[in-house]
Formats: structure tokens, sequence, C-alpha cells
């Protein structure tokens, strides 16, 4: 624990390679993360949830299910064109500022960049503990208690 702490000072801050994306893992809260998981879990709830908010109002929402995306492009492909669309409107105003806009490459989870760096750094290194190998472990839902199907 101690020796973890020393070589997390020494080394620095971690960084995400790449585009920000939650980890396999996610939403586990091992023994040892909680400070961590704690911070990345606000995040999601406040800063990346109003971003991706934003982006939903201006129209750049995406999803990350294929058939989700399909129908949503194919609901704006069939309402008519507006001729003041949100874009618009904003663009019309001058007291905006206009760089805290959101754009249709912005990710919401850049905001908690940070934030998931350290989580997966914690976590890459508490789910190798025995006390925390049971997070990762796929588990069976007995057929009691599954869902039932409506056919018949």
């Amino acid at each position: 624990m101690v020796w973890n702490r020393i070589r997390d000072a020494i080394s620095g801050p971690p960084t995400l390679e790449g585009p920000s994306q939650l980890p396999t893992y996610f939403p586990v809260e091992p023994a040892g993360c909680e400070k961590h998981a704690e911070k990345l879990f606000a995040c999601l709830a406040n800063e990346a949830t109003v971003k991706a908010r934003d982006m939903e109002k201006m129209g750049y929402g995406k999803s990350y299910y294929e058939d989700v995306e399909k129908e949503r492009v194919a609901k704006l492909q069939q309402q008519p064109k507006k001729d003041d669309t949100t874009a618009a409107k904003i663009e019309d105003k001058a007291d905006i500022d206009k760089s805290k806009l959101p754009s249709p490459n912005d990710n919401p989870l850049d905001e908690c960049r940070l934030a998931i760096a350290y989580y997966k750094r914690c976590c890459d290194r508490e789910l190798k503990k025995k006390k925390n190998w049971i997070l990762t472990e796929p588990y069976r839902v007995q057929e009691e208690y599954r869902y039932k199907s409506k056919s018949g």
C-alpha cells in the first residue's frame, strides 16, 4: 500500500492513450480504489453528463449502439427542415462564448480524462490482488431469476 503510493508520487499523474473511454471492468470499485472511483463517478454524474446533454441539445448526440444511431439518423431525415435551428440561433447571438459550445466531434468523457486515468491505474493494480478477484469473475444468473420471454 505504501509502496504503491510512493511509486505513484514518483511516476507522476497517469495519462490515457487514445480517445477517452471507460475501461471494460467499469463500474467495479475494488478495495483500495474507493477514492478514485468516487471522483470518477462524481465527474461522470456532473461534468460529463452536462456536456453530453449540451451535445444532444445541439443535435450532436451519438450512440454507441449502431441500431440506435441508425434509428436516430432516420428520424432526423424524416423530419422537415426548419429555418431556425438551435445552432443558427446561437451563432446570431454575440454575447455567447462560442469556444464553450460543443462541436460534433467532442467526447463527453474528455471532461473526466484525468479521473479515468487514475481510476484505470488503480484498478489495474488492485484487481490483481486476491481480495478483489471476485469483482472480475463472470457470474451466471440462474434460470428462475431470468426474464421470461413473452411467447405463447
